[in-house]
């Protein structure tokens, strides 16, 4: 008993002394403090350059302070950003872009006298250069890749070559890793552009205490308006907090102290939500919920070079497609948060999803095709599955789903790093795995099964080969009609299916919460955070 009331006495005292925190950090100034949009970032920033915008802590903030030639709409089509249009020619390798000529870089000292200048095409070249300088080590160099050059022809017109006809590039360049920074600022000291930022964004850098508190400022020069003609942004800043606890996170966000709350932690997912994924009832009338499609697919991968015949059998990996329930899965543990992975690998919310070949449920046709392995080869099909701690309770659930048809699962747990590593180098039989779409376009999917990517070089970790898959890859890459491309990204979904190198499990879905008083917060298959639009009333 006494431990138990010390605990909660330490646990107490952590959440006042961050209720705290919240509420008394406001030492910056604003003509409205009422009009900041506040939320916590519990995995903490490490760095404000999108030169190493790699995960969603560092791009969600990246995200308000630069911009890049296109950008994203909330239905994921590319639309102009600095770039106010672009022509590709007829063999779909040469880009130009036309820039717009009144974007003013966020005000710096290092600019001299006037404290900014306007972007030019020549911008673009040094921003490109540092993604691919190996003295910067950014790890979005990949995104430039298929490019064979680039050239400001003059201050507004930049020019892209590409090494062959890459029809996803233009979502490519919709990634944070592109955005443009100014050469004189990033080079007077090079190691403080991570924490300093200046880019032309809807919001500027203010102040940053590193693990205590980000602070972004409106940008009162920003150029871009709503569809209604109202300059934007709306907001009068940004406030994010580096709170470790998640709990405190959540009773600060119930207390109205924090605007928005990303996605549920098992810890507080029964106080919130039923098990039919709604809210409960003490929460409807103070908080919203926001539901939608995430680009991310959760699935059980096969190492198909592996000797365990279960694994090299056809039957058994279709048995295991069809011998679970995946509806109950998602319902029991997940509070119905995502969609059953009853189609191919390609998630909902991006075009290419075969929605013709279905995993559903069906025990009794599992059990015939074990059976069929069993007569042939002589023993029960074994599979060693690794997993770590965060989805242990997935794989534990298909352990007793598929022992009812008749496979034996056994689960090999290790930590996400090992895990990450051994599938990379083909050590594992089969493995819990996720795909998260850097860009919408469902070669990002596809590509995980082309030959020439296999693993450790490449995302084929399955080592999954197919002449016939590939030859249509190849012609899709080549297709530069959108609606062409997608039927190919469809053929190619349904051949996995026909193949079973992977098992998927669902497709995941965005979750957020957000108080009431806040509108103009949309929700996108990316999850990303376009707080320009955003408003917040008293």
């Amino acid at each position: 008993m006494k431990r138990k009331t010390s605990s909660f006495l330490v646990d107490h005292f952590y959440i006042i002394f961050a209720l705290n925190l919240v509420c008394n950090c406001s030492d910056i100034p604003f003509e409205n403090e009422k009009n900041i949009f506040r939320y916590n970032e519990f995995r903490n920033i490490t760095s404000l350059d999108p030169a190493f915008a790699r995960n969603p802590q560092n791009i969600w903030p990246i995200q308000q302070i630069f911009n890049g030639l296109v950008q994203l709409d909330k239905n994921l089509k590319v639309k102009p950003e600095i770039a106010k249009r672009w022509e590709i020619d007829s063999s779909g390798t040469k880009y130009r872009f036309y820039l717009r000529s009144d974007i003013p870089f966020h005000p710096s000292p290092h600019f001299g006298e006037k404290k900014t200048r306007t972007v030019i095409a020549e911008d673009f070249v040094y921003s490109f250069n540092r993604l691919r300088d190996p003295k910067v080590g950014s790890p979005g160099g990949w995104v430039l890749q298929q490019v064979e050059g680039y050239e400001a022809i003059n201050d507004s017109v930049f020019d892209i070559k590409l090494k062959q006809a890459f029809p996803a590039f233009l979502s490519l360049l919709s990634m944070r890793y592109c955005s443009v920074v100014p050469r004189e600022v990033v080079e007077s000291s090079p190691d403080d552009f991570r924490k300093k930022p200046i880019g032309t964004g809807p919001f500027k850098f203010k102040t940053w205490q590193e693990d205590v508190k980000l602070v972004l400022r409106k940008n009162p020069s920003y150029f871009e308006i709503d569809i209604h003609g109202n300059k934007l942004p709306f907001l009068e800043a940004i406030s994010i907090q580096f709170l470790p606890d998640i709990q405190s996170e959540y009773m600060l966000f119930t207390k109205g102290k924090f605007d928005f709350l990303n996605s549920i932690d098992p810890s507080y997912k029964d106080d919130l939500l039923t098990p039919h994924g709604e809210l409960q009832k003490k929460y409807r009338n103070l908080i919203k919920m926001q539901k939608g499609a995430y680009l991310n697919t959760e699935y059980i991968g096969f190492y198909l070079e592996s000797n365990n015949p279960a694994i090299q059998s056809k039957k058994i990996r279709r048995a295991i497609n069809i011998g679970f329930d995946r509806k109950k899965m998602i319902a029991y543990l997940r509070n119905t948060i995502g969609y059953p992975a009853q189609f191919g690998f390609i998630p909902n919310g991006l075009e290419g999803q075969n929605q013709t070949v279905e995993n559903t449920y069906q025990p009794e046709e599992a059990r015939k095709l074990v059976e069929q392995f069993i007569k042939k080869n002589k023993e029960i099909p074994k599979i060693r599955l690794a997993t770590d701690i965060n989805y242990v309770d997935i794989c534990e659930y298909l352990q007793r789903e598929l022992q009812k048809v008749g496979i034996e699962i056994e689960i090999d747990l290790m930590p996400t790093a090992t895990l990450r590593e051994a599938k990379s180098s083909g050590k594992l039989e089969a493995f819990r795995a996720s795909w998260i779409a850097d860009y919408p376009d469902a070669e990002n999917y596809l590509s995980l099964f082309y030959s020439t990517n296999f693993s450790p070089k490449g995302p084929n970790y399955t080592h999954f080969k197919s002449e016939e898959y590939d030859d249509l890859f190849e012609k899709a890459m080549k297709n530069l009609n959108l609606n062409e491309r997608n039927l190919l990204y469809r053929e190619l979904d349904g051949m996995l299916m026909e193949e079973y190198p992977i098992v998927p499990l669902y497709y995941d879905e965005a979750i957020r919460f957000i108080q009431k008083n806040i509108s103009g917060f949309e929700m996108n298959p990316l999850n990303l955070p376009y707080l320009k639009y955003v408003q917040k009333k008293d």
